[in-house]
């Protein structure tokens, strides 16, 4: 019968055996040669690189920036842009608007539906996704069909959230440098 001590000192060379082959003879550590030898310079280097941490970063919660939503001026232009729609969704960490169905007085067989999403907080052209759909309906209501319109309208109402986004952008800068003065 095979002793619980020789067991133990089979398995424990078996580890230190596995674990010294994955060293593959290289030594955690560098060349000596290619580090400054100031220690803040060498601090300021691993840092660089991603190598090491300092204690107030450990400390902070981990995640992405994230702006407010009222500081945001592409989510700001795009509701003040569709501000007479009533919205069924506004998930500003999930980047997306979507509104309900809305028709004016004149045709109410007729309604539109828009949906926009965020792609980036950056303002240009490729940083909102707007969908509109447009729902006929015929027999009082009873007989719908759901299109989705990539026409004038969508650029248009793209070309206004960019414009008065900027304008809000330009405004906020404005207002920090004139801050900043007094």
């Amino acid at each position: 019968m095979i002793s619980i001590k020789l067991l133990k000192n089979t398995l424990i060379v078996c580890f230190l055996g596995l674990f010294l082959h994955s060293c593959n003879g290289k030594l955690p550590g560098g060349d000596a040669r290619k580090f400054p030898d100031d220690p803040k310079l060498r601090v300021k280097k691993n840092l660089e690189e991603g190598r090491g941490f300092r204690l107030n970063t450990v400390l902070t919660p981990k995640g992405g920036v994230f702006d407010f939503a009222s500081s945001n001026e592409l989510w700001r232009a795009s509701l003040d842009a569709i501000d007479f729609m009533p919205l069924v969704s506004a998930n500003y960490s999930g980047g997306i608007i979507i509104t309900d169905w809305y028709s004016n007085d004149v045709n109410s067989n007729e309604s539109i539906k828009i949906t926009i999403r965020f792609l980036t907080n950056e303002i240009r052209s490729d940083s909102v996704d707007i969908k509109i759909y447009n729902k006929r309906c015929s027999n009082n209501l009873l007989n719908c069909e759901i299109i989705r319109t990539d026409g004038v309208l969508v650029t248009e109402l793209k070309r206004k959230i960019l414009k008065n986004a900027a304008i809000l952008k330009e405004t906020k800068e404005k207002e920090k440098k004139e801050n900043k003065k007094n």
